[in-house]
């Protein structure tokens, strides 16, 4: 096929979320690029078969999100928050790990702790890359200590899954642990392709806020009086929580930022437009999704100050429970229960998302686009939770974008 009508879909509706994964079993037919301001995105080099164009409308999640309906081994389900068995806080209890992770170390744990009780034989990931610092690449983790020195939040493009089909051939137990995206493109692929789940037994996700472009860590780092063509470091957070965003340049001088103003001043307004109609940004259908568990909430807004690292844990699936509870009887982690209700004081932001994002897919149909298909996502009863009037005012305001070319 010269020119993949699913793509144009995609392109047309601005709904990659930059998974890589059409690239991944593509047959080198499809590249990711950063296409201006800076996002991954599917570039077609090559004719594709008709098998591949099947595969990228059936898991491509710009196209269809993964249903928390089919988590069918969950106990409770959530509107905001999704399907689970268990809602925890905890904390890796080694503190290096604890320290060095971007909201108590819990993924990082985990992924470690997969490794040293042979669960599986690496982890495929995201680190910074060191020809960009303030970018990503994937990367291979076999060891604890790769683990460790590639933990904490990258917020820029990633695109793990851009060399998926080379590791199912490969057939080597992998942890993968990715953007919910990332995973809902897993679980729709594992309809059509059973390896999935024997290479990637255990899928951890993240809450996501959403994927900022290159040119909001640019701006971060200007403000710092630094030039971003010339760093040789940039951490985004960690080493403590929340952490403070790093960055050092190739002549020795650092900078240092809070992560409440590197997000909310700039990366925030710098995510691409699929993540502002995201049905699932709480890695609804992971093994385990994590999330920083902050103090605070809707009565008094979430408080950044630096603590010890607290993470919140979802566990949505048996193979997941199983293994969170081996990693618990071995103390590489701790944990304690949670009440569901108390997520939305911890995630705020997450809940009015869900609340208001039918509103924002309204008024983009309006225009005339097309939008991803979100069946058993409970959109629909998150909307009904939302004040009227501020709806009207989410659709008028994403049209108005829509009309200025500001989307």
């Amino acid at each position: 096929m010269t020119d993949s009508p699913a793509l144009r879909k995609v392109e047309r509706g601005k709904l990659c979320a930059g998974c890589g994964l059409c690239a991944g079993i593509s047959d080198d037919a499809i590249a990711m690029e950063v296409e201006a301001p800076g996002y991954a995105r599917p570039e077609q080099v090559a004719k594709i078969s008709d098998r591949v164009e099947r595969a990228i409308e059936q898991a491509c999640p710009g196209l269809e999100v993964y249903s928390w309906d089919r988590m069918t081994e969950a106990t409770a389900s959530d509107v905001s928050w999704g399907p689970y068995i268990e809602c925890l806080t905890g904390h890796a209890t080694e503190d290096e790990t604890r320290h060095s992770g971007s909201s108590g170390g819990m993924i990082s744990a985990l992924a470690m702790h997969a490794l040293e009780t042979g669960a599986a034989q690496q982890v495929l990931h995201i680190e910074g890359d060191p020809t960009k610092p303030t970018g990503n690449r994937t990367a291979i983790s076999r060891t604890s200590q790769e683990v460790l020195a590639r933990a904490g939040s990258r917020y820029a493009p990633s695109s793990p899954l851009e060399n998926v089909e080379a590791m199912l051939d490969d057939g080597t137990p992998t942890v993968f642990i990715g953007k919910p995206c990332d995973v809902a493109a897993l679980r729709s692929l594992a309809l059509l392709d059973e390896r999935i789940d024997r290479v990637f037994p255990l899928k951890l996700s993240f809450f996501c806020g959403g994927v900022p472009s290159h040119a909001g860590a640019d701006r971060i780092v200007e403000t710092m009086g630094l030039d971003p063509q010339r760093l040789s470091q940039f951490r985004y957070r960690g080493n403590g929580w929340p952490g403070l965003t790093h960055a050092e340049d190739t002549d020795g001088r650092t900078a240092e930022m809070s992560y409440e103003e590197s997000w909310g001043r700039y990366l925030s307004s710098q995510v691409q437009f699929r993540c502002k109609i995201c049905p699932d940004p709480v890695g609804g259908v992971a093994d385990i999704a994590c999330a920083d568990a902050w103090y605070g909430g809707e009565s008094g807004y979430p408080q950044f100050d630096e603590a010890d690292g607290r993470s919140l844990v979802m566990v949505r699936t048996e193979s997941g429970r199983r293994f969170l509870d081996r990693a618990r009887r071995t103390s590489i982690v701790a944990t304690e229960r949670l009440d569901i209700d108390e997520v939305n004081l911890m995630q705020p932001a997450q809940a009015r998302r869900k609340r208001r994002i039918a509103a924002r897919m309204a008024a983009w149909r309006v225009a005339g686009k097309p939008v991803p298909k979100m069946r058993g996502l409970h959109v629909a009863k998150a909307t009904r939770k939302e004040r009227p009037h501020l709806l009207l005012k989410e659709f008028l305001g994403t049209l108005r974008r829509v009309f200025q070319g500001r989307i």
